[in-house]
């Protein structure tokens, strides 16, 4: 069984993540930043819609926690 979700690129201090070759990206959107996003030090959410295997999901969810922004917590 896949596991489907969403990783914001912005959210990522280490965006290397997005070529890891257990994570499948399946789609692409990208979003103006609004006022009410609260976030004025980017200028666009770039949201990858992504499918990962359920033997790799906690490996992958360590890397990403290990990517993630953490100055915009």
């Amino acid at each position: 069984m896949d596991f489907k979700g969403v990783i914001i690129e912005e959210s990522l201090d280490d965006k290397s993540i997005l070529r890891d070759k257990n994570i499948k990206i399946v789609s692409t959107e990208i979003e103006k930043v609004i006022e009410k996003h609260k976030t004025p030090w980017i200028k666009q959410w770039t949201l990858h819609n992504v499918e990962i295997d359920e033997k790799n999901v906690e490996e992958i969810a360590e890397k990403i926690a290990k990517a993630l922004d953490k100055e915009h917590e």
